[in-house]
């Protein structure tokens, strides 16, 4: 975190290169990608098969430490297993930014995104990039699944579970990805998870917002100057 508490944007801050390859659907057309990319001295930050059909695949790249991202370009679209390369599309960093999760039952859930998604769009006039995205869950085993892999979600800053009752596995959940740099927001509900979290809200609406506050350069507000209290 910076110094008010606001998230790190080294979890998916904007890259020197981007590109979207069509390759070949074959075996090894993988390797000649990240290959060329380590001959060329960068470092990949993002990769995702991003669509496979008729015997291509895109691939969607992003990488830093590039010293001369024209020349890795080049070498991209020079590859034997290239169809065609897309030369550096807007970063989903740019496009989609920092991302607020929310998760947890239906009707909570609806009323925490009315929250931040109202917020995230002042933000987001202002110059900021965050986005926000949901789903609804049941179940400890399901919720507790979902909360771990928010910790893989790339440019995730902020997860908000929305719910009645959690605990149990969801607590631990919750507890492992705070210690990848990701702030948990609760809706003070019963069970175990409002004590594991960073921030304990009432209100949905207000969680939503307070979520997006939490990550937004345009926001004055430090999460660890209220880090474990309920409002």
């Amino acid at each position: 975190m910076d110094g008010r508490g606001h998230v790190d944007v080294t979890r998916g801050g904007p890259p020197d290169v981007t590109a979207w390859v069509q390759i070949r659907d074959e075996k090894g057309a993988l390797h000649h990608l990240t290959g060329a990319m380590a001959r060329h001295g960068a470092n990949i930050t993002h990769i995702d098969i991003t669509d496979r059909a008729d015997g291509h695949a895109w691939v969607y790249i992003e990488a830093d430490q590039v010293a001369d991202p024209a020349a890795l370009l080049s070498a991209l679209h020079a590859l034997p297993v290239t169809v065609g390369v897309v030369d550096n599309p807007p970063s989903l960093y740019h496009v989609f930014g920092k991302r607020v999760i929310v998760m947890g039952g239906g009707a909570q859930v609806g009323q925490v995104m009315l929250g931040a998604v109202s917020e995230a769009d002042r933000h987001n006039i202002r110059g900021e990039r965050i986005s926000v995205d949901t789903i609804p869950l049941v179940g400890e085993t399901a919720l507790a699944g979902a909360v771990r892999a928010v910790a893989r979600l790339p440019r995730a800053a902020v997860l908000v579970l929305a719910g009645a009752l959690m605990g149990g596995e969801i607590a631990e959940a919750v507890a492992e990805i705070r210690q990848r740099g990701i702030i948990v927001i609760s809706l003070n509900m019963a069970g175990s998870v409002p004590r594991a979290a960073d921030l304990v809200v009432s209100d949905p609406v207000q969680a939503g917002v307070m979520a997006v506050m939490a990550i937004a350069r345009t926001a004055q507000f430090d999460v660890r100057r209220v880090q474990g209290q309920t409002f």
